[in-house]
């Protein structure tokens, strides 16, 4: 890989890495470990995040990547995050196979099942409010 082209993957994981931030959480760039490499930024809950600034878009490869990055550093989740061409961090792709997401959605299914139920009711509806549709 050249110079060029890892430091055009460096800028992108920093401007993941901001973005994810100024929304209140707290990620890190992480150093890579060759074979047992442990994704590109932490601090994402439950993931790895898999940064990918590249002129082709490979998705097959990244999702593999991704979840075997995941098991490395011990999160249930992996997250490939692509590059749009000429648009926002924000409105960039997030990419992961059909099972790791079903995975993600029937564990917050489960989990708001147990807020709806054990949360008091005042703290629920400001839960749902805050992340219902079109957040």
């Amino acid at each position: 890989m050249s110079n060029a082209n890892k430091a055009k993957g460096t800028r992108y994981e920093g401007e993941i890495r901001d973005y994810l931030n100024d929304l209140g959480f707290t990620v890190r760039r992480v150093v890579q470990m060759g074979n047992k490499d442990q994704g590109d930024l932490h601090g994402y809950p439950l993931h790895i995040i898999e940064a990918k600034n590249e002129k082709s878009i490979r998705l097959p490869e990244y999702v593999r990547q991704a979840e075997r990055e995941a098991v490395n550093a011990g999160e249930p989740f992996g997250v490939a995050f692509v590059k749009r061409p000429r648009a926002s961090t924000g409105d960039g792709y997030a990419v992961r196979s059909i099972a790791t997401d079903a995975r993600l959605v029937a564990r917050l299914r489960d989990a708001e099942a147990l807020a709806e139920k054990y949360a008091p009711a005042e703290v629920w509806k400001a839960h749902y409010e805050k992340h219902g549709a079109g957040q």
